[in-house]
């Protein structure tokens, strides 16, 4: 049920009029994650399988810079959301070590 909250609230983004006036930020993936790495220092910190086979994945640098990217499965990813201040907690997950 969440991923279906996630994924309305995605797509409630990408049609929102101000974001239909930009051009989105795609391209293949390796460049999308070689381009984030060299200018953010950002790196892959988390992913999720979406009912459409895409994987929407979370990268951070330790700056605490962060973007969502969704990465399609015919190779193409795009920039879904970008900020500042990201911060990881650290929680138990019931049946592994925190």
């Amino acid at each position: 049920m969440r991923m279906k909250w996630t994924l309305a609230a995605v797509l409630a983004l990408l049609t929102s009029p101000a974001l239909a006036q930009q051009p989105a930020a795609c391209g293949d993936r390796e460049s999308v994650v070689a381009r984030l790495k060299e200018k953010f220092h950002e790196s892959p910190t988390g992913f999720g399988m979406t009912g459409g086979g895409a994987v929407m994945e979370l990268m951070t640098s330790d700056s605490g810079s962060w973007t969502l990217v969704l990465s399609f499965p015919g190779g193409r990813s795009c920039l879904i959301a970008t900020g500042e201040q990201w911060e990881l907690w650290r929680t138990a997950i019931k049946g592994k070590d925190a």
